[in-house]
């Protein structure tokens, strides 16, 4: 019965959306055998705050691994967030809010970006982290957005 439902369950990992805009790829590697690694920049707007446009630049693994959607990226990415239109916070914002994720390997692991709110300095602060189920990474990316 388990092996049945496997297929399924990949074919729903790989139905769902991504939350974000890809703007453009450069290769950083070429691969004589499936496709080149490379760096691909995402655009995502803050769901609760329109106005505020994040760019999340990530390492994405190529070779054949990587052409059929298997391989593990790297937990290798930068972001940087900024003010593209008029932004107003609302009066109920959380402290902090998962805004974004996307998987970076079939199952295990993710880049997720945290929104937090500083309303002392009437700062946006935008953390990207790579997370793996079992043992999470370190690395991490940090982008603010002061509102005047």
């Amino acid at each position: 019965m388990f092996p049945r439902i496997l297929p399924l369950l990949f074919a729903v990992l790989l139905a769902v959306p991504a939350l974000a805009d890809e703007i453009d790829c450069v290769t950083t590697e070429w691969k004589l055998l499936g496709a080149n690694h490379k760096v691909c920049v995402y655009a995502f707007e803050d769901p609760d705050i329109p106005g505020v446009t994040c760019y999340l630049s990530q390492a994405r693994t190529g070779g054949i691994s990587g052409a059929v959607g298997v391989a593990e990226d790297p937990s290798e990415f930068s972001i940087d967030c900024r003010q593209t239109g008029q932004a107003a916070v609302p009066d109920k914002l959380p402290k902090s809010k998962k805004v974004f994720s996307e998987g970076t390997s079939v199952l295990f692991k993710d880049t997720t970006v945290t929104r937090m709110w500083d309303a002392k300095r009437k700062a946006l602060i935008y953390l990207a982290i790579s997370r793996k189920i079992i043992a999470g990474s370190p690395k991490n990316s940090l982008s603010t957005v002061v509102l005047r």
